[in-house]
């Protein structure tokens, strides 16, 4: 988690995502479809479609990283339960959760949706 920063926001993108996008891809994302400073500093989370693959997007001041992790058991939680189009805002804490693949990561703020 280190690697990600402590500030900025974290935005998780609300559809499966392909994760053979790369920086180009996953830029594109962030820019035209949640219309979010790809530059901003904040992290940009993908999942692909069967739940076992992650990625963040952020720019760590120098230029950008790509954080990948991929699950060899059980699956992460799924990020589109909420209305199509409209991105998940999560805590840096729900984050960790996420990434560590536990369930009760997104409990509090998919019911908000």
């Amino acid at each position: 988690m280190k690697a990600l920063g402590t500030t900025g926001r974290v935005w998780a993108y609300p559809a499966p995502c392909d994760m053979r996008k790369g920086f180009n891809g996953l830029s594109h994302l962030v820019t035209w479809q949640l219309d979010q400073q790809l530059l901003s500093g904040d992290c940009f989370l993908f999942l692909n479609k069967r739940r076992t693959t992650t990625k963040v997007l952020t720019f760590d001041g120098s230029g950008l990283c790509i954080f990948h992790k991929r699950l060899e058991k059980n699956r992460f939680p799924k990020l589109w339960a909420g209305p199509p189009g409209k991105p998940l805002r999560l805590s840096r804490r729900e984050l960790e959760l996420f990434l560590s693949g536990s369930d009760a990561a997104l409990s509090r703020t998919l019911r908000k949706r």
